[in-house]
């Protein structure tokens, strides 16, 4: 017997609505794109066939003649389960089981295991290219920057974000839950604002102190200190430039630690009065979910590519300062999508479609 679940219409629940016809669309077509590349044998970007090499993609592992076909698949199975979502009929529990189980896997291998550092290393350098781009600066060729390669990572990125908000829809739906906030009852429990506050204070916490360990050793080698490694691999930096792009990095993990604060802090909820034209105003709670959740997902592709590969251990001949703070990476990306979290359930307030909160 099925049972058609119906809840009160609002924004959320139409933006929400949304979410699984867009992601049968954008992994239809990346699927369909896949099967081309596996039938003429070009396009598929990962391993052997990646220009710039695959050493911090987990990729790297399946061979090209499997990995391709295998990517078509998996897509296109994609998008029949993101078709399925679109269903407001509850399904047996087995059933409802085997695709949120898939759903969320294939969501996860998009999100976290295809993209890699760098997607990360791109969003770091943005401000740089953007800003430096009219001036020359920094002297680098774009299209060896914004290649294929990279185009495919975001493109995945932004496939598993999208299947996971058609599962989290339709897992509300389906367990009888409010379509626009998850809830069944109450806030209680872990969920509810008062415990969010506790454990997002120690997420933000941890989140904002991780990065700024890399931050440190990097503006040290800018510096000229040879902070955790030899004189010979400084002067090395220094030479071919990578220092400086060090130091960029270390920047923006500096200003991303502050802005994490913010989640936990009151001008995370009310612009600040050094914003003139926004002092006073409440902050969005998407103006901070959202970067913040892109950036932990970003973090976290990068640190499986990075921790995997052969060629980050060899870096300075292996474990150092050099490497260490990456060692921290997985930690700061579940520790800043926690603290994005409890922000989130902090500041959700009352839910205009069913009332509760």
């Amino acid at each position: 017997m099925t049972t058609t679940i119906t809840s009160t219409p609002s924004r959320r629940r139409l933006r929400l609505d949304l979410a699984p016809p867009l992601a049968a669309a954008w992994l239809g077509g990346w699927g369909l794109l896949a099967l081309v590349g596996t039938l003429t044998g070009a396009g598929y970007p990962f391993g052997a066939n990646d220009p710039h090499g695959g050493g911090a993609n987990l990729l790297r592992l399946v061979p090209v003649a499997v990995g391709a076909p295998l990517l078509a698949g998996l897509l296109l199975a994609g998008a029949v389960t993101a078709l399925v979502l679109a269903d407001a009929v509850r399904p047996p529990r087995p059933l409802r089981a085997l695709v949120l189980g898939y759903g969320w896997a294939l969501a996860f291998v998009l999100a976290v295991v295809v993209p890699d550092a760098r997607v990360l290393v791109v969003l770091g350098y943005a401000p740089m290219l953007i800003l430096g781009a009219p001036f020359g600066w920094p002297p680098v060729d774009y299209a060896d920057v914004f290649t294929w390669a990279l185009f495919a990572r975001c493109a995945a990125l932004v496939g598993g974000v999208l299947l996971a908000g058609a599962l989290l829809a339709w897992q509300r739906r389906t367990a009888g839950a409010c379509l626009s906030c998850g809830r069944g009852g109450g806030a209680r429990g872990w969920t509810a604002p008062d415990a969010a506050a506790r454990w997002g204070r120690w997420a933000a916490g941890t989140a904002a102190v991780i990065p700024l360990t890399y931050a440190v050793t990097r503006f040290a080698w800018a510096a000229g200190v040879p902070l955790g490694i030899s004189r010979d691999f400084l002067a090395e930096l220094r030479e071919t430039g990578l220092v400086w792009a060090g130091a960029g990095l270390g920047a923006f993990a500096t200003v991303g630690a502050l802005l994490t604060l913010g989640l936990v802090r009151p001008w995370g909820e009310r612009f600040p009065r050094w914003m003139p034209g926004l002092t006073g105003r409440r902050v969005p709670v998407g103006l901070a979910v959202v970067p913040a959740t892109l950036v932990a997902l970003s973090v976290t592709a990068a640190s499986l590519g990075l921790v995997t590969s052969p060629q980050f251990w060899a870096i300075d001949g292996g474990f150092s300062l050099t490497t260490a703070p990456m060692l921290l990476w997985p930690l700061w990306g579940v520790s800043l999508g926690a603290a994005a979290l409890a922000y989130h359930l902090r500041r959700r307030g009352a839910c205009r479609s069913c009332g509760r909160g």
